[in-house]
């Protein structure tokens, strides 16, 4: 893999084709970001030019069946297979990366360290997920990601869902952001840039969500790991952070004021600054 950020792809679990773009030197030390259920690999562009800017080779992945990557022909979105991606991307890298992911992305890394041989990160960072998550909050993403199944007229029909789904967040002057989150249909409509059968097949990340196994691989991940949790969002609450940390005793928490589930997209001066500076200590052996 090439240095700076043109786009390129990596052959995930099962051969499905995963798109991924790079920030930086791919002689400086990597790093992987996965997006949650429905983002792309745009949700983590400020945070990936950042970390570029202060000397990582910052790589952000479109997951299966979402953005530019190939959709599952077989419609295996479970965890297992994402887990599977996720060490595909790392296994691209010239040398194992820290791994950075947000709600699924952040499950699929968790399942990889602890359940795959060899590990496929040497720091792990989970944003706003943990082993456990509040059911509410769960489902209220799930409805806002298939509340729309016919899409949208207009890409500004779309901001103004995205708004009040987040109204602590300023809208944006424009939609040209936004529209990298979505594709357009033949018939004209706006449609999240995911495959549908992601939130549909048996085979979904729900499915197979089981948190004793959740926790079984947490407690075989012995990197430095960091969990990162938005202030504003109640995914994870205080009992599930003391659950994780009983599984990941060696693990630190920081908790980001002012951000809700999407930590970066609200907050990701702070976000950065968090998560380099977990790195730099545990590059320096935790000094």
């Amino acid at each position: 893999m090439s240095d700076t950020s043109e786009l390129s792809r990596v052959p995930g679990f099962g051969g499905i084709g995963l798109a991924v773009q790079a920030w930086g030197r791919d002689s400086d030390p990597p790093v992987v970001f996965l997006h949650g259920g429905g983002q792309t690999r745009f949700a983590w562009k400020g945070a990936a030019e950042g970390f570029a800017a202060r000397g990582w080779y910052a790589v952000s992945a479109d997951l299966r069946g979402h953005g530019d990557s190939d959709w599952a022909p077989d419609g295996d979105y479970t965890l297992e297979a994402f887990a599977g991606d996720v060490a595909a991307v790392a296994g691209a890298m010239s040398a194992p990366p820290a791994i950075v992911g947000a709600s699924m992305g952040g499950l699929a890394a968790l399942l990889a360290q602890g359940e795959l041989d060899p590990p496929p990160g040497s720091a792990l960072v989970l944003v706003d997920i943990a082993t456990r998550m509040d059911p509410s909050a769960v489902a209220r993403i799930v409805g806002f990601m298939t509340g729309h199944p016919d899409g949208f007229a207009s890409l500004e029909e779309a901001a103004e869902t995205v708004a009040a789904y987040q109204p602590h967040r300023p809208r944006p002057a424009s939609t040209a952001g936004l529209r990298k989150n979505l594709r357009q249909g033949e018939d004209g409509r706006w449609h999240w840039h995911w495959d549908p059968a992601f939130m549909t097949s048996e085979r979904r990340p729900a499915a197979s969500n089981d948190p004793q196994r959740l926790n079984r691989a947490a407690s075989r991940v012995d990197v430095p790991t960091l969990l990162v949790r938005g202030m504003l969002s109640d995914m994870v609450s205080d009992e599930a952070v003391g659950e994780f940390l009983g599984h990941v005793p060696h693990a630190e928490t920081v908790d980001v004021e002012d951000a809700s589930h999407m930590v970066a997209g609200d907050r990701n001066d702070r976000f950065t600054d968090a998560v380099l500076a977990f790195l730099s200590r545990a590059r320096n052996g935790g000094s």
